[in-house]
């Protein structure tokens, strides 16, 4: 896959909020930008876990880590400096994010008692 959803400056803001940092003890994550992208692809298509392409990773693999960072708080950090970076290009509402009240459905209106009898005593 050659698209990517995180520009560079994007990326590079939010790199160092994410474990595995070469400064954090343990093994070091060489492919944290991938899972990044992986979860925003699955997020951004709403596909189950299992439909993500394989060049974003191991969907069970994926979907675990996942699980841990948003236990550890970390998609809320990533979210808090992210803020300042809404991107309005790409906004959709549809009917399917939408709702309307069951009376909008756009049924003939009832007539106003009260309005005909106020004409019919003029």
């Amino acid at each position: 896959m050659d698209r990517k959803m995180l520009r560079d400056d994007q990326w590079e803001r939010i790199e160092l909020l994410l474990p595995g940092k070469a400064s954090d003890p343990g093994c070091t994550a060489k492919d944290n930008r991938r899972f990044a992208e992986a979860v925003l692809w699955v997020m951004r298509t709403g596909s189950p876990w299992r439909d993500l392409p394989s060049e974003l990773g191991h969907w069970h693999r994926t979907y675990v880590r996942f699980s841990r960072w948003r236990e550890k708080g970390i998609w809320e950090r990533v979210a808090t400096a992210m803020r300042g970076d809404a991107d309005m290009e790409h906004l959709f509402i549809d009917s399917t994010i939408v709702r309307a009240h069951q009376h909008s459905a756009g049924a003939k209106k009832k007539p106003d008692i009260r309005k005909l009898a106020a004409r019919v005593g003029d």
